[in-house]
């Protein structure tokens, strides 16, 4: 079930953007909102903080890509480390599985939309490379403790 929102921190000063204007579009970011608010290992976090230029694979033309979430951890050594994460359906991270008739509407949709996504987290990852950050997806088959936080 997707929905949006807007999420309301208990630790403003930890929100690196406006947090009067945190939005959520799917559940998944509503809980890692809400943990990123809590988890003492978060010095700082923003959400759609960043806006990456890709050139798509479906259209050959420049585009803007905004990531979820900007998060800078403090590891168990202390040591702090920037990680950009991305949330997605699983299904939207793998390629699509050709069927019959390849011709079908969704199957085409879901080719597209693979494409842009490859397309974004390539730029993704550069971006982050060249500032010594992390990139990663976060799906519904990962289990970490964010998922036990309901957001409020």
């Amino acid at each position: 079930m997707a929905y949006k929102g807007l999420f309301k921190p208990k630790n403003r000063e930890k929100y690196k953007g406006d947090p009067t204007n945190i939005v959520y579009r799917s559940s998944w970011e509503l809980k890692l909102m809400g943990y990123l608010d809590h988890h003492s290992d978060v010095v700082e976090w923003v959400s759609e903080g960043v806006a990456i230029p890709y050139r798509s694979v479906i259209d050959n033309k420049m585009h803007r890509y905004f990531p979820d979430f900007i998060v800078k951890f403090r590891d168990a050594q202390g040591k702090e480390k920037t990680v950009m994460i991305e949330v997605k359906p699983h299904g939207q991270t793998q390629p699509p599985k050709p069927t019959k008739n390849v011709k079908t509407k969704k199957y085409i949709n879901e080719v597209v939309t693979y494409g842009v996504n490859v397309s974004k987290w390539q730029a993704a990852e550069k971006y982050c490379k060249d500032r010594n950050w992390e990139f990663t997806l976060m799906t519904e088959e990962h289990e970490p403790s964010w998922k036990m936080y309901n957001g409020k």
